[in-house]
């Protein structure tokens, strides 16, 4: 729970007084992928997508057109697998793997899930890697329509936030569209997390996550 709900040390939401949010996608590449690129290209928008080996291995040329942009390519895992069903020996495999492995920066890892064991941060440490988490969810993986996510999307949307959505859904490119014409009528601009930037969460603002998943 600490390490989901919480967040405690790992990379949350941006500084409060900007004019920037973070859009992140999970789980791809997918056959959605290009129309996701699309739709953010028409707003003149950045993202960060935290790719799997499985849809890496699926989607090479996706991968690459993704690699080839000018978003931020990141790792959600060898496998998409809740950490707690991870022996150490596959957790270590599962976050040591990145796309970006060998490139310069800091190169962050999703958990799937969002999900931690007792060793999830340890070996991110380890791997040198930085776990990237996010402050209000998209959930896309619903069976709300568009406008209904969208609309729950942007109440709870700050400046500095980091928004979790999905790179696969058949919502998900209605979805980001409305996103994004909610976020130009708030004045704020779509980044990548490094743009945005993500800062480690603090003693505070894990008690508002853990209160916002578990106490309404």
């Amino acid at each position: 729970m600490l390490g989901r709900a919480a967040g405690w040390g790992a990379l949350g939401s941006g500084p409060s007084d900007s004019s920037r949010v973070a859009l992140t996608f999970d789980d791809g590449p997918s056959r959605r992928t290009p129309e996701l690129l699309e739709i953010l290209a028409q707003h003149d928008a950045r993202a960060t997508f935290f790719v799997t080996a499985p849809a890496y291995v699926a989607h090479p040329e996706l991968l690459q057109m993704l690699l080839d942009s000018r978003h931020q390519v990141e790792a959600h895992g060898r496998w998409h697998r809740q950490a707690l069903l991870l022996t150490p020996w596959q957790e270590w495999a599962q976050i040591g793997w990145h796309p970006r492995a060998g490139q310069a920066g800091a190169l962050l890892y999703r958990p799937p899930y969002g999900g931690h064991s007792p060793l999830t941060r340890p070996l991110a440490w380890l791997a040198g890697r930085q776990i990237a988490l996010w402050d209000v969810e998209g959930r896309d993986w619903t069976d709300a329509d568009a406008p209904t996510l969208a609309q729950q999307t942007l109440v709870h949307l700050r400046p500095g936030s980091v928004v979790l959505l999905h790179d696969g859904p058949a919502v998900t490119p209605e979805l980001l569209g409305l996103v994004l014409k909610g976020l130009k009528a708030r004045g704020l601009q779509a980044v990548t997390l490094a743009e945005l930037p993500m800062r480690r969460i603090g003693l505070r603002q894990g008690l508002k996550r853990v209160w916002a998943s578990y106490g309404g």
